[in-house]
């Protein structure tokens, strides 16, 4: 059973009700706010393992309440929200979430995003399988080794896949990725993202056309799944 504390900030009673009955059911232990206030002041009286927040609250937006959650609270952030646009999506990343669901969302989805976001932090040496492909990177020697054969990546390659794998589960947006393998100066580069996530597919997936491990975010950025295996 787990033990890990979520709390749900949405003001719409039948999907904070449905969640609470559907997270409790799953071993969880979970609080609820309906407003901003009341979801801020149980986030710094009880300290939740992960918070699922609202984008629309009736007191402040839900970006706004990312933004202070963010300035005391580092475990994982899922935004629920009617609204698909990238617009939104992106900010709320580059806000500080881990993740972004639409509602309606299947059950199954997000209590695979909750996993994912509370996946403890990949250590040294990890093991990532998808079935067809296993893939043994060691972080530290900077080596991969895809289904038994060293994969050969120039050091911008390692890096970019370091990233994503470290952050297993998560959207990463484009202007993240860019900021962070290659400076500030690069954040409107994204057809050069495009280029090296290109070039990464071709030596680890399977299939390239159809990626199993780096997963295209349209408009937004790149999510990288794979089932671990082990880490020591």
């Amino acid at each position: 059973m787990n033990t890990k504390h979520i709390l749900v900030i949405d003001d719409e009673e039948d999907i904070s009700k449905l969640l609470r009955m559907t997270l409790e059911a799953n071993g969880y232990r979970v609080s609820t706010a309906f407003t901003s206030f009341d979801g801020k002041r149980i986030q710094t009286r009880d300290q939740a393992d992960l918070v699922l927040l609202d984008i629309g609250l009736p007191d402040e937006s839900g970006q706004e309440t990312l933004k202070e959650l963010r300035k005391s609270f580092i475990g994982p952030i899922i935004m629920l929200s009617v609204q698909s646009s990238e617009q939104e999506i992106v900010m709320a990343l580059d806000n500080g979430a881990n993740d972004y669901l639409i509602k309606p969302f299947r059950t199954g989805e997000l209590l695979a995003r909750i996993r994912s976001c509370l996946r403890g932090r990949i250590k040294d040496e990890v093991t990532l399988s998808d079935g067809s492909t296993t893939l043994s990177i060691h972080f530290q020697a900077r080596t991969v080794i895809r289904n038994n054969e060293p994969v050969k990546l120039t050091s911008t390659e390692f890096d970019l896949l370091s990233l994503l794998i470290s952050n297993e589960g998560r959207v990463l947006t484009h202007q993240y990725l860019l900021r962070t393998i290659w400076g500030p100066g690069y954040i409107h580069q994204t057809q050069y993202l495009r280029v090296f996530v290109g070039q990464l597919r071709r030596k680890i997936e399977t299939e390239p056309n159809r990626p199993e491990f780096i997963l295209t975010e349209s408009g937004v950025g790149y999510r990288f799944y794979g089932k671990q295996n082990s880490n020591t």
